[in-house]
């Protein structure tokens, strides 16, 4: 079977779209905050940073995007708060992040 070059392209395209489309749609119907641990711990590298990216945002009442080594930090802070924690329900927005992103 011989795919033209104008097929090859379409498909990368369609590939674009559901991609993007699967992005916006888990930053949609993700928990942010109210993320357990359990669940948190299970997510993979990108759904974590979209969970962290909506959570600072909730927690901060603002509509800017934080930068990416506020999320690292706070990906870091929780991922210790959850180790640590007995509850696996504890939700993240529960983890001390005060000086880690800011210094006390």
């Amino acid at each position: 079977m011989r795919v033209s070059g104008y097929g090859v392209v379409a498909l990368g395209v369609a590939l674009s779209v559901v991609v993007a489309g699967c992005e916006k749609t888990q930053e949609i119907t993700n928990k942010g905050g109210d993320t357990p641990c359990s669940e948190f711990t299970k997510q993979d590298d990108n759904t974590q940073h979209i969970t962290v990216r909506k959570y600072l945002q909730q927690d901060d009442k603002t509509t800017s995007t934080p930068d990416d080594q506020t999320v690292e930090r706070a990906i870091s802070a929780i991922g210790l708060m959850c180790k640590v924690q007995a509850n696996p329900d504890t939700p993240i927005r529960n983890a001390d992040l005060s000086g880690i992103l800011v210094p006390k």
